[in-house]
């Protein structure tokens, strides 16, 4: 009788290990018919996603690969989805403190809190043809979200002149860490 507990315990051990096994093996699915719009709005075969809690799961599997695509990746299935920018916008920034001191927050559209700081820089990019700015955070997992206008607006009041390796430049700080935003102002 103990071995037929034995072997059927076994079995059981095996057969997990054989599905566990078979899950960790991402089957490509192509393209899964998702796009995200520069505005951070999902879009499925064309139409929007308005249902945030779906949303929100759907970016809990997000990632980016080094050639810079973007997919959607589960223990069992992988696809490809399009994004026109980056993949989120921060839509609200909270600051707490002053000066080297300051700890500045941004809340994304799907209601991420990213901290800028060590784990989270800043960077803005210049539109070689307009000459406009276009302000990004890093929100971890090699996935970035623009800032929204508003935002950045928000942040370029908080900004300081600062002197760094690079000569005086306009930024901000954020726990401990200079961000910067541009060259500094000329009086």
């Amino acid at each position: 009788m103990g071995n037929l507990e034995e072997d059927s315990a076994s079995a059981s051990l095996t057969s997990l290990r054989a599905s566990s096994a078979r899950a960790l093996e991402e089957e490509d699915c192509g393209d899964f018919g998702i796009r995200i719009d520069r505005n951070g709005t999902w879009y499925y075969r064309g139409s929007p996603i308005g249902r945030k809690p779906m949303v929100k799961l759907f970016s809990t599997v997000l990632n980016r690969r080094d050639d810079g695509t973007y997919w959607l990746t589960t223990p069992v299935e992988n696809g490809r989805i399009e994004v026109d920018d980056v993949p989120y916008l921060a839509v609200e920034l909270t600051c707490t403190g002053e000066g080297v001191n300051q700890a500045i927050d941004f809340r994304t559209n799907l209601d991420a809190v990213v901290s800028l700081g060590p784990n989270h820089a800043l960077r803005v990019e210049i539109d070689p043809d307009s000459g406009e700015p276009s302000p990004y955070i890093d929100t971890g997992k090699n996935l970035d979200a623009r800032l929204a206008r508003s935002v950045f607006y928000h942040l370029v009041d908080l900004g300081v002149d600062s002197d760094t390796e690079h000569g005086s430049r306009f930024g901000v700080w954020s726990r401990g860490l200079f961000f910067p935003i541009g060259d500094a102002t000329t009086s």
